[in-house]
């Protein structure tokens, strides 16, 4: 991907912690804790690992040189060690990268970069979630056609659908922040998994060094056992879909003939190049997209989970370009998304006005239940379908056809049947729904603020 493309594709935070400097950072911080962990177990000179930490500058590498090196080596850190090895004075040279393997390096920098891109991600999906919040508080009362199979079906409001939004978000931020407690683990193990060149001191320096990276103590090395990184990448792809579906949604509301909502003005932004009226969903676009991107890399990850004995041949190496890409698109999905619900201009006007196209069908269920209540459903519903069938070929309302039909009028008043067609009287748990989902999200934002 070019950098140029990527603009397009990714945000300069995630690209930033996905870069060739971020990742010889990341194994330069695995080197450094390495020695410093080794030191505190007594295996090698305190003196030895303070300058072996000293030299884990990425400043002092030659990056460009380093990856040219790579692929002729087939893993960066084989030159990396060289280089750092020659950073590195007297008799602390000698103990560099001491009783490690390239893959432990490699895997230990990349669930340190995958933390910082999960910071990142949980970031814009908290503003993500407190935008959705607010719309959600704002618009309990805001009526709205509630669209099945894409025709109108219910009257809901507003503030439900950025409820369910809401919703969506918060587990995303629960599942990411599970992650980020659990999934990321230290990688050392050897060049086999045993730590026999650390002798009956390895697994004591495992633990010091998920202390000096502060990472989770993996109970074995998982050189071959990929599930933390499947894990991840299926949250992720499960993250991109949520994206997808915010921004699905609000596509579909932007659209000429519903107009409901639609992403804030900016100068420049969303022109066309020969249409002078138009004003195109950019931050919705890019995020859909992007979402497709990230999705699309998902498999490539899950199959790299197979992987031959105690070292991959092709799998692991696949991850190094998987996983980067992985973050970048679920980035600007994210970003996407996050443009357009903080700058959403909601119609309510708009949104009443097409609840009411169809002059009261959308409350054709909930005439059915109040009949239902007195006659019962098998006789009440195909009262009401004639009555439909009625409102369709004339110029009438609903509330005025049931008010003529005589079989309705005998079952139900007038101020029943006003009320049975009322869409404010017939949105059932809705304010219990949004409170729920507010509530959820308090919660998150409060674990947040307290870890």
């Amino acid at each position: 991907m070019s950098d140029q493309i990527e603009l397009l594709f990714s945000t300069p935070a995630m690209s930033e912690a996905f870069s060739a400097p971020a990742h010889v950072k990341a194994m330069l911080a695995f080197e450094a804790g390495l020695a410093l962990a080794e030191a505190r177990a007594g295996i090698i000179p305190p003196e030895a690992a303070r300058a072996i930490a000293a030299g884990c500058r990425v400043e002092l590498f030659d990056i460009t040189s380093l990856y040219r090196e790579a692929a002729l080596a087939g893993t960066p850190a084989i030159p990396l060690v060289r280089m750092l090895t020659a950073q590195v004075e007297g008799e602390a040279k000698k103990f560099v990268h001491w009783g490690a393997t390239s893959q432990d390096a490699i895997d230990t920098a990349l669930v340190l970069q995958m933390r910082e891109g999960l910071h990142l991600l949980i970031e814009g999906l908290f503003a993500i979630a407190e935008d959705c919040a607010n719309l959600a508080d704002k618009h309990r009362q805001t009526l709205m056609p509630g669209r099945t199979l894409l025709q109108q079906a219910l009257p809901i409001t507003f503030g439900l659908k950025a409820a369910r939004w809401l919703a969506l978000v918060t587990r995303q931020l629960d599942a990411l922040q599970g992650h980020c407690d659990r999934t990321l683990a230290v990688q050392l193990g050897g060049a086999a998994g045993t730590l026999a060149s650390l002798g009956p001191k390895g697994l004591e320096v495992v633990e010091f060094l998920a202390e000096e990276l502060k990472l989770a103590v993996p109970d074995l090395p998982w050189h071959t056992e990929r599930d933390r990184v499947g894990e991840i990448a299926g949250t992720l792809g499960v993250v991109a879909g949520a994206m997808g579906k915010i921004g699905n949604d609000l596509v579909l509301l932007a659209q000429t003939e519903i107009a409901e909502a639609s992403e804030g003005a900016a100068p420049g932004k969303g022109g066309s190049s020969a249409m002078p009226h138009k004003r195109n969903p950019v931050d919705v676009t890019a995020a859909l997209a992007a979402y497709r991107l990230a999705v699309g890399v998902v498999p490539v990850l899950l199959n790299a989970m197979v992987q031959e004995h105690e070292r991959a041949v092709g799998g692991w190496q696949a991850e190094w370009a998987a996983i980067p890409e992985l973050f970048r698109y679920t980035a600007r999905a994210v970003e996407g998304i996050r443009g357009a619900v903080g700058n959403l201009q909601v119609d309510a006007a708009r949104m009443e006005a097409n609840l009411n196209l169809t002059r009261g069908l959308v409350m054709a269920e909930a005439l059915t239940m109040a009949l239902a209540q007195k006659v019962g459903r098998a006789e009440a519903y195909p009262i009401v379908q004639a009555a439909c069938k009625l409102v369709a070929g004339s110029d009438k309302d609903l509330r005025q056809v049931a008010q003529e039909d005589v079989r309705i009028r005998a079952a139900l008043t007038p101020e029943e049947i006003d009320r049975a067609v009322d869409p404010g009287q017939y949105l059932g748990s809705t304010a219990t729904f949004i409170d729920r989902a507010l509530a959820a999200y308090h919660r998150a934002r409060s674990n947040r603020k307290s870890s």
